[in-house]
């Protein structure tokens, strides 16, 4: 079958799987001709695969950045480190998940492998890993204690591994894609589900003086046929960088980007279902999704954000940041901000040379989760009036998979709330449901004052949870405004929340 064929039957199973069904996807391609109406209606159809999202709904997750820098006091270790001075004294791999879990985090990330090469596992692959550790005589094998710990206490368990290695020698070399892939078979083959694989871009000088190119396709194909419901990030297809290291995402925030690099021949050879590639272009500007990005597009796919930070200054522990743990207050800033604004926070915390959490990372992080569970307890919202019909007691019901919307062709609404009483709040939640797509684009929030209403917060994108926050106000008619949506809007859940104080 020649190329113009294979577009040919690619369009055709487009047109019959996307529209003539009206079956859901995490992609669309423009096709020549599409008018602008054309274009926001496939926007507004794209949804997320399973495994998209359920890693949406985990909202919280956590990295263990650990290993021999550790050990050697380094963010960045250069591969000539000795496995000798890898040696935690009191490791604890259930307390590192426990803590984790009591903190809301629903998976964790292991540093399986850093750019210094050391593996916490034992590899056959190289000897510069815990094998040649005098921790449990060589004998231990760090992944399978969190492994071990995440089954056993019930959250996520996901793998980060260095394509960058700063001592393996084949480095620079076809020789070491293979290498790559015998460790990550390793990894995805020894210790049960793997819910993320997690990738980043660094990609510098091995030991022979090399860089490498990264065979990312062939690691995507085996990732996909060995723990099928692994999300792939951030060099990945699944999850993609915010773009910043500070736990601050965008406002606006888009889960569907354009994919300029949509293949149209791998759709055709029926891989339509399960897209294995990272939309080519800038991840990282202000503006990823608009109406204007998306109408000069090729083709769009979703490809949610995730925002990375770390609860110290650094990614390893170092005993000089000890009183530099970031506070459950700038903690509770960061959730705003990235769960609050359609992404999923990925948490940094550091275990320490002992092999545990150090204590004031987990007193904030306790702290911090008792904002949020104190702040999000009651929605002073749920007992009021609508005056959009009996469904709209939908977006109070605390279910997800239940939502209220207008008819097909409404692209704006207006929800009033009634209460008995005055009720003082100063947090607005929202939540769409994405299963249906990402569609509100304006919405603002306000408050009868006499009779006038007043503006109390605006935004714009929702996604799968949006958090505002603004001076408190007290009143007992309040008034959702929905100025513009693609398509008709989805609303899951709704709140007035009154913010715990520290």
């Amino acid at each position: 079958m020649n190329k113009n064929n294979l577009i040919t039957l690619a369009f055709a199973l487009l047109c019959n799987t996307m529209f003539g069904q009206e079956t859901k996807e995490n992609y669309a391609l423009i096709q020549p001709g599409d008018t602008e109406k054309d274009i926001i209606t496939k926007a507004a159809n794209v949804t997320p695969s399973p495994r998209q999202l359920r890693w949406q709904q985990l909202e919280l997750t956590a990295f263990f950045h650990f290993g021999i820098n550790t050990f050697t006091d380094k963010e960045w270790g250069d591969g000539t480190e000795y496995p000798q001075i890898f040696y935690p004294t009191a490791l604890d791999a259930k307390q590192w998940v426990i803590t984790a879990k009591n903190a809301g985090i629903k998976q964790v990330i292991i540093t399986a492998k850093h750019h210094d090469g050391f593996c916490l596992w034992p590899t056959k692959t190289t000897s510069h890993s815990v094998a040649n550790s005098p921790w449990k005589e060589g004998k231990g094998d760090v992944v399978k204690e969190v492994a071990d710990a995440c089954r056993a206490y019930g959250i996520g368990f996901g793998i980060y591994l260095s394509p960058w290695d700063r001592n393996a020698s084949v480095y620079g070399t076809d020789t070491y894609n293979d290498f790559f892939v015998e460790q990550l078979t390793e990894l995805l083959t020894r210790y049960g589900r793997v819910d993320e694989v997690w990738f980043d871009g660094a990609n510098g000088e091995g030991p022979n003086g090399k860089k490498q190119v990264y065979d990312f396709e062939r690691w995507y194909k085996l990732i996909r046929e060995l723990q099928p419901a692994a999300t792939i990030a951030i060099m990945g297809p699944d999850v993609r960088w915010a773009g910043t290291e500070s736990g601050y995402g965008r406002e606006t925030e888009w889960s569907v980007v354009p994919a300029n690099n949509l293949d149209l021949t791998e759709i055709a050879l029926g891989s339509q279902r399960d897209l294995a590639f990272k939309p080519q272009g800038d991840m990282t500007g202000n503006d990823l999704g608009s109406r204007e990005k998306i109408l000069n597009a090729k083709g769009l796919v979703w490809y949610p954000a995730e925002t990375d930070v770390s609860i110290r200054p650094g990614w390893f522990y170092h005993a000089e940041e000890d009183d530099k743990v970031k506070a459950p207050e700038k903690l509770l800033d960061i959730y705003y901000s990235s769960v609050g604004r359609n992404g999923v926070l990925l948490l940094n915390i550091p275990p320490d040379k002992r092999g545990v959490i150090y204590e004031n990372d987990v007193a904030n992080l306790m702290a911090w989760k008792k904002l949020i569970t104190e702040t999000f307890a009651v929605n002073l919202a749920s007992k009021a009036r609508l005056t959009i019909g009996s469904k709209g007691k939908l977006i109070f019901d605390q279910d997800y998979d239940t939502y209220w919307t207008t008819g097909k062709n409404d692209t704006t609404a207006v929800i009033e709330l009634r209460l008995k009483e005055n009720i003082t709040f100063d947090v607005l939640l929202l939540q769409e449901n994405i299963s249906v797509g990402q569609r509100i684009e304006r919405f603002v929030l306000e408050y009868q004052d006499g009779k006038e209403w007043k503006e109390i917060a605006k935004g714009t994108t929702v996604g799968y949870k949006r958090l505002i926050r603004f001076d408190p106000v007290t009143a007992n008619k309040v008034r959702f405004r929905i100025l513009s949506s693609r398509l008709n809007p989805t609303l899951s859940e709704f709140g007035l929340y009154k913010q715990a104080q520290p």
